[in-house]
């Protein structure tokens, strides 16, 4: 009635008159509590008059029965949501609820009912609450005293933040305001189990941290609280005192540290030279960085004292010392203690630097051990990648640049040191000196280079050869000029000349120039040196006759696939690399696929699939990430080579014969084969880019894929047609080609020579209609469902189902555009699934297999969390998959098995009988993969609950000491690790 407007709230209160007045508690308590309810619902209707009359009846019964009070607040918790409150009235009813409502005394749903009517008035009556001055701190301090409830609590650590950050007047309340919220800290609470609110310890870590660190008028009382509890034995303590004084620096000044910086730097020292937790550890070096921060900020009064320089001080007096000690036992912790407080500004740096760095050299050069001079030279390394990330600094303040001399020496006889670990931060070392601006001289960057590529290319670690490469790559972009003037022709020089020397030697010289060559490729202007070097190369082992010319070829094709992929965030350096490197590759695979080609055996070695398996990422690399008017450009010519044989555009174009890689004859098989270059073109460009004469194209790959004898030629046709179909704009000229599609494959599919290649042209254009939500991908996939019965092609297609849900490397995947929906894989799964168990049931014994290897694929693709919510449906089914003979069927099983030990045991205990049958059977398969898998499952095991697994132990123990003795080192491993977890089993503290 009240919503309606038929009933005015004060009519409600006559006709409740004998409730409200009557002499029984309970009955006042229910009248009021009706009252009050409808109150919440109808607040927003009130009128100002019909509030201030309910704010004085609400006032007074404050002084009522102790039964009727939950009642009167919830009643003033919905005034207090009224917006036409009357100024004054929030006031009158603070002061009112702190004089008359003892909080201690109520429930935790009543004293939140409290905190939410002071937030609803502090949200909207900042102002009128500010009047009341102190009175209202002090008021909230009685109100919020001995509170226990977390999820008050929160509330109330809320409102202390807003009395502090709105700028409430604490007047002689602070300390007193300290000691309500920090008799809280360190927070102690453990969330009951099952808890629907769902509160953690971490939130009220947080929330109680935000009060604390809110202003800097609690310092006087929190820092000796935060040192008293970093003198405790409780780890979660000096954790949660670390990481509140760190959060405190953020707010405070010199004068709120000065008095007790002395023993936070004793306890933090303390700490990391003692402490065994990693954690603490990092949480002092933390504090230890905000304490100089915040020391380094502070603005200087002419006369006040420069705390900073004095702390520094203290630092280096209780740490210099141990760099010096002849045993090194206190060095790392000392150090790191320096470079935290050095990190905190360019300030602290200079100061501890002038001390440090010239002991750290002398240090070097008096230790001549390579383990003691590594540790000194990492300290250095440090100390460097500070001043890094500080940045550039005027030439008379640094230490370093002083110092440029003997840092250098150091650091380049690290580089000649016979310790590979040396080398290794003497390489890193480089790499930093070389990113600081101005540091290295010209003649510096000289020797800089000549020690790369000593190490890239003659040392004989490869570690070592593999930093100084990644180190070239890094100082390049920086110095372009002197990377291409001198590092490039000496790798050219090395990579072209026939050396008198073991072909062994020679060949892993020429693979370490190759990588060198690429890994030094991450600047536009280095890429157009290296670029010709590595073409040229490759144009010379085609021509070669030697025998590892596969190999030789796959590793050109590797070093180019690593600069393709360096030069795509630089559109410049990218169409430079696709414009040079694609029609390059293109016409040496040309003339090699040419009938009349005058090269010799080896000289064929370009066609061979490993070869062409390893150009496909080349040109795919290099077409991804080229710009819709770029890559329009390219396609005009590429296109058109493999349709019409245009090959004017090739560096090379004159061949003997035609090129006509769709036509038909034995003599053309070798060009057929090159349809694996177009695939890598034409499927990585972006899906706005029109292809010409697509229709055609479509066609011709449609008809090689289905018959083609060659399985690698088909292969890359069937994918190459899957690539176009998935990013083909929907409409008539797709569902005409799709027809055709399914005619050639149905008709291939029921008899004939080429049913292997229908499958693979089924299983490719399934997965591209299945990525982008096709209509007539579930039809095509329920074609596959039935080939699973099918004797001669059910394993393969079996096999199938993993390739439609696996990430495919080179098409049909984000990275080359392709249109792949988000969740295709559960849809697929929802789908499908059903269909297969179905399938399953309904099978002959013969191909029961075939439908446990297609779920099984399909699972294990699926995301663990959708695969434990459909577990308890397909439990029996996958433990049916372990009998299955079939290797693949059981890998694939125990794959899938093992998360689902550690992520559902509930569940899995059910079936713990069956699953420790299993595992320990297949632990003596005689596949070593499966052998691996049982024990590692059989170790996840141990993760399901103790009482259901301890009547296993003894068998489990006993059956598991066989495969200790297993010939495989591997097996034996995961055999140890897994009977070690099922002794341990049932012990105290598992």
């Amino acid at each position: 009635g009240v919503k309606d407007g038929r009933w005015t709230v004060l009519q409600l209160v006559e006709a409740l008159g004998f409730c409200l007045e009557n002499t029984d508690p309970r009955t006042r308590g229910r009248g009021i509590q009706l009252l009050s309810q409808v109150l919440l619902q109808c607040y927003s209707l009130l009128q100002e008059k019909e509030v201030l009359h309910l704010v004085v009846f609400y006032e007074s019964r404050l002084q009522d029965h102790h039964l009727v009070i939950p009642s009167v607040l919830q009643g003033l918790r919905a005034l207090s949501m009224c917006k036409v409150l009357s100024p004054g009235l929030a006031v009158s009813v603070l002061k009112a609820i702190f004089q008359e409502v003892h909080v201690q005394s109520l429930m935790q749903l009543d004293r939140h009912t409290i905190y939410s009517i002071i937030t609803n008035f502090m949200s909207t009556r900042e102002e009128e609450l500010k009047g009341l001055g102190a009175n209202f701190t002090f008021g909230f301090i009685q109100v919020m005293d001995g509170e226990k409830d977390p999820r008050n609590l929160l509330v109330a650590f809320q409102i202390v933040r807003d009395l502090i950050a709105k700028d409430y007047d604490l007047g002689p309340f602070v300390e007193e305001l300290f000691e309500v919220t920090s008799c809280y800290f360190p927070v102690d609470f453990t969330p009951p189990p099952n808890d629907p609110h769902g509160i953690q310890r971490e939130d009220l870590i947080l929330s109680l941290r935000a009060v604390l660190t809110s202003t800097p008028q609690f310092a006087e009382f929190l820092l000796p609280l935060l040192i008293e509890k970093l003198d405790s034995e409780l780890q979660s303590a000096k954790l949660d005192s670390l990481q509140t004084l760190t959060a405190c620096c953020a707010i405070y000044r010199q004068k709120e540290l000065q008095e007790f910086l002395p023993s936070l730097w004793s306890s933090l020292r303390r700490e990391v030279f003692q402490t065994a937790s990693e954690k603490i550890e990092t949480e002092c070096l933390a504090a230890l960085h905000a304490l100089s921060a915040c020391l380094s900020r502070s603005v200087l009064s002419s006369d006040s004292e420069d705390l900073l320089d004095s702390f520094l001080s203290s630092i280096l007096q209780d740490c210099r010392h141990h760099l010096c000690e002849p045993d090194m036992k206190l060095v790392w912790p000392s150090a790191k203690l320096l470079q935290a407080a050095a990190g905190a500004s360019l300030r602290t740096y200079h100061c501890i630097t002038r001390s440090i760095l010239p002991l750290l050299l002398e240090q070097y050069t008096k230790h001549t051990q390579s383990s003691q001079r590594r540790t000194i030279l990492e300290m250095l390394l440090g100390f460097l990648e500070l001043q890094q990330k500080l940045g550039h600094v005027e030439e008379d303040e640094s230490t370093l640049l002083s110092l440029q001399a003997p840092v250098c020496s150091v650091v380049f006889s690290a580089l000649l040191d016979p310790s590979v670990q040396l080398q290794l931060v003497g390489i890193k070392a480089l790499t930093v000196l070389g990113s600081l601006q101005g540091f290295l001289s010209s003649s510096d960057l000289e020797l800089v280079v000549d020690h790369l590529i000593r190490l890239a290319l003659h040392e004989e670690d490869s570690q070592s050869s593999e930093a100084a490469m990644e180190a070239a790559g890094s100082l390049a972009p920086i110095y372009p000029k002197v990377f291409s003037g001198r590092m490039v022709p000496r790798l050219e020089e090395e990579l072209l000349s026939e050396r008198e020397e073991s072909y062994h030697n020679h060949h892993s010289l020429q693979q370490r120039c190759l990588q060198a060559l690429a890994a030094v490729s991450t600047h536009t202007s280095i890429v157009r040196e290296t670029v010709p070097v590595l073409l040229q190369h490759l144009q010379k082992v085609q021509k070669g006759t030697e025998a590892r010319n596969t190999q030789d070829m796959v590793a050109v094709c590797q070093s180019l696939h690593r600069v393709a992929l360096q030069c795509q965030q630089d559109a410049e350096g990218c169409w430079y690399f696709h414009q040079t490197v694609v029609p390059c590759l293109l016409a040496m695979a040309v003339e090699a696929a040419m009938p009349e080609s005058t090269h010799t055996l080896p000289g064929k070695a370009l066609l061979e699939e490993e070869v062409l398996a390893a150009m496909i990422p080349v040109i795919s690399a290099a077409t991804t990430h080229l710009s819709p008017e770029l890559a329009a450009q390219s396609v005009s010519h590429v296109v058109p080579l493999f349709l019409d044989g245009e090959v004017s555009f090739l560096p090379q174009n004159s061949f003997p014969s035609s090129f006509q890689p769709f036509g038909d004859g034995e003599c053309l098989e070798a060009q057929r084969r090159l349809v694996a270059l177009l695939m890598a073109f034409v499927c990585s460009l972006p899906r706005d880019v029109a292809i010409p004469q697509q229709e055609w194209l479509l066609r011709e790959l449609l008809a090689l894929s289905c018959s083609c004898n060659c399985p690698f030629t088909a292969t890359t046709a069937a994918k190459c047609f899957a690539g176009l179909v998935n990013k083909h704009p929907a409409g008539q000229q797709l569902d005409e080609i799709l027809q055709l599609a399914v005619n050639r494959m149905e008709a291939s599919l029921a008899e004939g020579p080429h049913r292997m290649q229908a499958l693979t042209l089924l299983l490719w254009v399934t997965k591209a209609l299945v990525l982008r939500y096709h209509p007539l991908s579930s039809c095509l996939t329920d074609k596959l469902l039935a080939l699973l019965g099918d004797t001669e092609l059910g394993p393969a297609a079996a096999e199938g189902f993993s390739l439609l849900m696996a990430e495919s490397p080179d098409v049909l995947n984000k990275g080359c555009h392709a249109d792949v929906r988000i969740m295709f894989r559960q849809r697929f799964f929802t789908d499908n699934v059903p269909k297969l168990v179905q399938g399953f049931h309904g099978a002959g014994p013969d191909v029961k297999a075939n439908y446990l290897k297609g779920l099984s694929h399909v699972l294990n693709h699926l995301p663990k969390p959708v695969l434990v919510t459909e577990l308890p449906t397909l439990l029996s089914l996958l433990l049916e998959a372990l009998s299955c003979s079939d290797r693949v069927v059981q890998l694939s099983t125990l794959s899938c098995l093992h998360p689902l030990l550690l992520e559902a045991p509930q569940i899995m205990s059910l079936h713990v009988d069956t699953l420790v049958t299993k595992f320990l059977n297949l632990t003596s398969s005689p596949t070593m993969a499966v052998r691996i898998a049982a024990l590692r499952c059989a170790h996840a095991l141990t993760s399901l609950p103790a009482t259901v697994l301890l009547p296993y132990k003894g068998r489990v123990i006993r059956a598991l000491a066989k495969p200790l003795d297993d010939k495989k080192r591997l097996v034996r491993k995961e055999a140890v690790a897994a009977r070690g977890e099922w002794f341990l089993l049932g012990s105290p503290g598992r």
